[in-house]
């Protein structure tokens, strides 16, 4: 009952709310990120979510687009701006997913929704992360997040798929709240993002 329906309503309900008091913080950021990144303080990229199904995510831009002389772009630690750093080190750069929550194309709670170029590179185990809606937090963020293997994080993603449930989606807010106020799991040591899955037999 709560997996396939009170789930959704909450989520719709929740995330309402959310962005009807967060707007003052969102109006407020998304000023600073546009004078910071020169442009667009939004980023948009196509993920897939439930059943593999390919959605628009959106998110705060905390890195520019500054190239080289030869019209590459620097290295993301470059590229990350202060007010960025500042907002992506608080994860107030998942706010604006309030708005895939209340559309439907995810969950506050579930794995994360990951490149499309991955989904080939997945087993049918890890595979299985597709069978609920992705979220803006999830089992695996709370228990490493980006310091996790990739290997380390599927497991923790299928692991929620089995045991989803009402109290382990508070347990995880709860743990969620903890990461944020101490800003643990953001980064591996030494960088800036997340490396590139690769597949399972690199």
């Amino acid at each position: 009952m709560y997996k396939f329906v009170l789930k959704r309503i909450l989520d719709f309900l929740i995330s309402m709310m959310g962005l009807l008091i967060l707007s003052p913080l969102i109006l407020l950021i998304t000023i600073l990120l546009f004078t910071a990144n020169r442009g667009n303080p939004f980023f948009f990229q196509l993920r897939p979510g439930r059943d593999q199904k390919i959605f628009k995510i959106v998110k705060f831009r905390t890195m520019t687009n500054q190239k080289d002389n030869e019209g590459n772009l620097l290295p993301d630690d470059q590229r990350l701006t202060k007010i960025g750093k500042l907002v992506r080190k608080t994860s107030l750069d998942e706010i604006p997913q309030l708005f895939n929550v209340l559309k439907g194309d995810m969950s506050l709670i579930g794995p994360r929704p990951l490149l499309i170029e991955y989904l080939p590179l997945y087993s049918q185990f890890q595979n299985r992360r597709h069978e609920i809606r992705p979220g803006i937090t999830g089992w695996a963020q709370v228990n490493g997040r980006n310091t996790l293997s990739w290997n380390k994080k599927f497991e923790y993603d299928v692991w929620y798929v089995d045991h989803l449930s009402f109290i382990l989606d508070i347990k995880i807010i709860l743990m969620t709240v903890k990461k944020v106020f101490i800003s643990e799991g953001i980064s591996a040591e030494g960088k800036a993002t997340m490396d590139v899955f690769r597949g399972n037999n690199v």
